[in-house]
């Protein structure tokens, strides 16, 4: 690794230095406090310290692991000459946490922002991957601009069932439908349980989080290689004394966020989620991150970038492999040298002067994992941005996963007013629905869901399961879990709780999905739309009081990040420190 730039930092110009280094009354009592905590002087004055910021929690299976890395980035970080301090901080479980993780995501990246700015620290290591976990902190850490360096939970073990190889969420989904469908029963499915999930770390599919972690190896702000780690492999365990290392010398040379996070490595990160078949949920937390970090980022750019690049890796959902396959054919670093000629690679990383120095050399091991440019898996990137007069800030699909036949379609409408509406009915044969129709949930945005859950996509009937269908097209102003597939259209804003479009559709309404054409239209007249307009009466405040009743207040659309518009918008924040 590079030593970086030429000028490097003395001891007091270190931001630690104003809480320790001066002679007034407040570094006294500072210094002596740090002794309360058993520390030495020689350990920590005059030397960078360093906050690891760790999601652990005994409920976050993602990061249960994250605890022994916290031990490994202090080593490194002592060993460069550093003085590392843990800071507990929110835990976003997927899994657990209601109504959604995506409701909590600003209250980590608020939580990061003002832990750095508020205590005496000069760089930071952030521990995430669960999926919010990773564009949290690096929202929070952008909106600060301290050396910082993230380190990824990585991808757990794959699952195994019966000699089948599993992938966490996908076949989760795929083996609920086959039991839906009356083609396995209860002891089948009690196996399944017991062989999904095999050991600590993230979901091993090219779901939300390793496409955000993905993002974050892209952006330029971990080590070579770190985000397709196995979360057990022991080269996880020295990646983040790596990072430990590396931290302490950024510091030095004063390489700051805001000199990685440039609008080039945001090009350079869509490109990347596109190429890999992402998650659709790194369209929201790509435009936020690059929010904070004073990049404008919107849907057009994914949409022109999606055109650019095709699809080269053959990872579930979309494809066939599982992130240790993907890890050991090449990882990023081995996938990103197949897209040299679309990226910028003269701008830095955290570990190198130039993305250039960081893939060179990087091989693909194995190209039915890491598909050769000639052979892709798709000529072009994974997620297409629809528009229309259902979605006239746009709406996303991720047409791989799709069956192909349902790409263009027409169909009629049965509308869902709320998810637990739907739940309640979809299997009412009452409903007479066929593959041809389109299934339509709204309330479940930013706003009205609350938080935006994954409930994009929505269940298909059992008695058409039974029949066969394994797919219908699905529209709705939600999200939908990154491990899932399906012809399922997301993230319609505006939202039809604030009034958009979506709220005016009724059960019958023609409706028309064209990916080719990046279309998503309401048959029904601007007239007839405006009557329903002024028929239509906003529902009732979901939140009236505590963290949910700010959330409501401040958060945006899907097209804009969902980030808060008292934290996204610019402006000064002054130096805590008084003295």
């Amino acid at each position: 690794m590079t030593e970086g730039t030429d000028r490097r930092i003395s001891p007091e110009e270190l931001r630690s230095h104003q809480w320790y280094g001066t002679d007034g009354l407040r570094s006294f009592s500072h210094r002596a406090r740090t002794r309360q905590l058993g520390y030495l002087p020689e350990e920590h004055l005059g030397k960078p310290v360093v906050a690891i910021l760790n999601t652990w929690s005994d409920i976050n299976p993602c990061h249960v692991h994250l605890r022994d890395r916290a031990q490994a980035v202090k080593r490194g970080v002592w060993q460069a000459g550093g003085f590392p301090l843990e800071f507990p901080v929110s835990t976003l479980s997927e899994t657990f946490q209601k109504p959604t993780p995506m409701l909590y995501r600003n209250m980590l990246a608020m939580e990061t922002e003002e832990l750095l700015r508020s205590y005496p620290v000069d760089g930071a290591v952030l521990l995430g991957g669960c999926d919010k976990s990773t564009p949290a902190l690096l929202m929070g850490a952008a909106s600060v601009d301290l050396p910082t360096v993230f380190v990824p939970a990585g991808p757990m073990l794959p699952g195994h069932w019966r000699n089948e190889v599993l992938g966490s969420g996908t076949d989760m989904w795929k083996y609920w439908d086959d039991k839906r469908a009356g083609l396995i029963g209860d002891c089948e499915m009690g196996e399944l349980e017991n062989g999904l999930a095999r050991s600590p770390g993230h979901c091993m599919t090219m779901g939300t989080a390793s496409t955000l972690t993905a993002a974050a190896e892209a952006l330029g702000v971990t080590v070579p290689g770190a985000s397709s780690i196995p979360a057990v492999d022991s080269g996880h365990d020295r990646m983040a004394a790596q990072s430990g290392l590396r931290i302490v010398e950024l510091v030095w040379q004063q390489l700051t966020l805001s000199k990685i996070l440039t609008a080039d490595a945001y090009e350079d990160a869509v490109a990347t989620v596109l190429a890999l078949g992402g998650s659709t949920n790194a369209v929201i937390h790509l435009i936020a991150m690059a929010g904070r970090s004073g990049v404008k980022l919107t849907l057009d750019d994914f949409d022109r970038i999606a055109r650019t690049v095709p699809v080269l890796a053959d990872l579930r959902p979309g494809g066939r492999y599982l992130m240790e396959d993907f890890h050991f054919a090449g990882g990023l670093p081995g996938f990103l040298s197949r897209l040299t000629d679309v990226l910028h690679l003269d701008r830095p990383t955290v570990a190198h002067p130039t993305m250039r120095e960081q893939i060179q050399g990087a091989l693909v091991h194995n190209t039915d994992v890491i598909r050769e440019r000639a052979d892709p898996l798709a000529e072009e990137g994974g997620v297409a941005v629809l528009r229309g007069n259902l979605c006239p800030d746009g709406a996303v699909i991720k047409h791989i996963a799709a069956e192909p036949h349902l790409l263009r379609h027409t169909g009629p409408a049965v509308v869902f007013d709320d998810y637990q509406e739907m739940q309640r009915t979809i299997n009412d044969p009452a409903l007479a629905l066929t593959a041809d129709h389109v299934l339509v949930l709204r309330n479940a945005g930013p706003k009205g869901g609350p938080g935006m859950p994954e409930y994009g996509m929505l269940p298909i009937p059992d008695y058409l399961l039974k029949q066969g269908v394994r797919d219908m097209v699905r529209i709705s102003d939600a999200r939908m879990s990154g491990t899932s597939y399906g012809a399922c259209v997301l993230h319609i804003a505006p939202e039809s709780f604030v009034g958009g479009p979506l709220a005016l559709v009724r059960t019958g309404d023609l409706v028309t999905l064209d990916v080719e054409a990046r279309l998503l239209h309401l048959d029904v007249t601007d007239e007839e739309l405006e009557v329903r307009r002024a028929a239509w009466t906003p529902p009732p405040a979901r939140y009236g009081r505590g963290y949910g009743a700010l959330y409501q207040d401040q958060i945006t659309q899907a097209d804009t990040g969902c980030d808060f518009t008292f934290l996204a918008r610019p402006g000064e924040v002054p130096d805590p420190y008084a003295g």
